[in-house]
């Protein structure tokens, strides 16, 4: 659960995100969250050329029918645990250069497997320290990095890719652990082949 003060995005006095079906229980949300964004994974997504607008893109296509607000940045201060994500009056410069970066190297397209693990590795720990949604950045990672993989010529093994795992690992690289990551990247990559 994330913690945001006086938070414009929950109904009055509770933590639960204003939503499109009116559900005040976190866990009926969560259920309609997850079964919906599941099923939107699975439609062709938004074309567009691994940018930051195609990433919003993604995050809208994700999660239209849940969030007013998918595919737009975040206004709020939010933190999970002890750690701090990216104040939302930085977010846009951050991704900007982010993806900037990303573009320069030319979307890790003519990397060796190793190379693409490991700057996959670093733009995903960048990413989710930004955090640019309200909700929903685990699964738009993932979506991303999916994508990426496949334009650099890295296709993932998806029956193999385990989201827990990865996040605990996206987890463990916002604090500079960026190596674990780069393993589960790796092996998923050598599945794939």
């Amino acid at each position: 659960m994330y913690a945001a003060i006086d938070d414009p995005y929950c109904y009055p006095g509770t933590t639960v995100l204003i939503n499109k079906l009116g559900l005040q229980s976190q866990h009926e949300l969560d259920a309609f969250e997850s079964e919906i964004s599941l099923q939107r994974s699975t439609e062709s997504l938004p074309p567009g050329r691994l940018s930051y607008t195609h990433y919003r893109a993604i995050h809208r296509h994700l999660f239209q029918d849940v969030y007013n607000w998918a595919g737009k940045v975040r206004t709020v201060r939010i933190s999970k645990g002890e750690r701090t994500f990216c104040y939302p009056e930085h977010i846009n410069q951050e991704m900007a250069k982010l993806f900037k970066a990303l573009g320069r190297a030319r979307h890790l397209r003519g990397t060796s497997p190793q190379a693409f693990a490991k700057q996959a590795a670093h733009f995903l720990a960048e990413l989710n320290a930004i955090h640019p949604f309200r909700e929903g950045n685990g699964r738009t990672q993932l979506t991303f990095l999916t994508l990426l993989a496949e334009k650099a010529g890295h296709p993932l093994a998806l029956k193999k890719m385990h989201p827990e795992r990865i996040m605990q690992a996206v987890i463990a690289s916002f604090g500079g652990q960026e190596a674990p990551l780069a393993r589960m990247i790796l092996d998923l990559v050598g599945s794939g082949r």
